[in-house]
């Protein structure tokens, strides 16, 4: 690994003045990719600067109208945190495919946005859940809406010496669920070939959809919302065929590459199974 300068703020306004100084300066907010990349050469850093123990980026509450989750909160912690408060399934289920259990007490959910990594799990169930991501910089903070985060493979429209302070997810009303799921080779400790992240909102008398999201991974240069599949399904009445023809539209939101992984064609069939699957899971949770 390359020798690098290390520093551990904390305070938010020291974390800012570090990230701020010339030459390549790299945020490390549990380590579990940084590290990795700059042992095998994809990044260089003359100073690395750890945010674990900044209070404002450690901020894990909700007030029942949103989820606050700070950038450098661990995913074990959000896991334990959405399970307990519900609301945030979709979000509960990601979290915990990250890596292994020793990895999700290190790494975070801001880490793993912040990667910009197209077949991130936590992305999906962020995006559903209408994320905003607030970020900190010396000039001042900007609230960006999830989806407008990326700006392809890797990488984020954060600019220098500015960081990701904060996701904020506004709560779901009473009728509604969400789920994540994705497709990996192996048991665990894999990459997604595919994930598909749904959430609907329905009418509990007519059984009509009134709010659908449907974010996809490991598809596109970035995570993406399948906006026409929304737009079908918001307005119907959810049912068998209704959820077929939702998975076959959303296959068209799907730009996906061929690789070892995987081909073009598999991911999309991918798509429209774990489309399916996630829909009918969040009919069996308004059950």
């Amino acid at each position: 690994m390359p020798n690098f300068d290390y520093e551990a703020p904390t305070s938010l306004a020291r974390a800012l003045e570090l990230l701020s100084r010339p030459g390549e300066v790299r945020a490390l907010a549990g380590g579990t990719d940084i590290i990795d990349q700059l042992k095998n050469n994809r990044r260089n850093a003359d100073l690395v600067v750890d945010l674990k123990r900044v209070p404002e980026l450690l901020t894990l509450e909700s007030n029942g109208s949103r989820l606050r989750i700070g950038s450098a909160v661990s995913c074990t912690d959000v896991h334990k945190f959405t399970l307990e408060k519900g609301g945030f399934s979709a979000l509960t289920e990601a979290v915990e495919l990250v890596g292994s259990i020793h990895i999700q007490n290190r790494a975070s959910v801001g880490g793993n946005v912040c990667n910009a990594a197209p077949s991130a799990d936590t992305i999906p169930s962020l995006l559903i859940h209408e994320a905003v991501a607030h970020t900190a910089s010396a000039s001042g903070g900007r609230e960006i809406p999830l989806i407008d985060f990326f700006a392809g493979p890797g990488q984020t429209v954060l600019q220098k010496g500015e960081i990701l302070k904060e996701l904020v997810l506004p709560a779901s009303s009473a009728n509604t669920a969400s789920a994540y799921l994705r497709f990996i080779p192996r048991n665990e400790m894999d990459i997604a070939v595919a994930g598909v992240g749904s959430l609907i909102e329905i009418n509990p008398s007519t059984k009509v959809v009134t709010k659908a999201r449907i974010a996809l991974a490991s598809v596109a240069p970035t995570p993406v919302r399948a906006y026409a599949a929304e737009k079908f399904l918001e307005g119907t009445v959810i049912d068998a065929v209704a959820i077929d023809k939702t998975a076959d539209i959303a296959v068209g939101s799907a730009v996906p590459i061929t690789d070892v992984r995987g081909s073009a064609e598999y991911r999309k069939e991918l798509i429209r199974v774990l489309t399916k699957r996630t829909l009918n899971i969040c009919m069996e949770r308004l059950a």
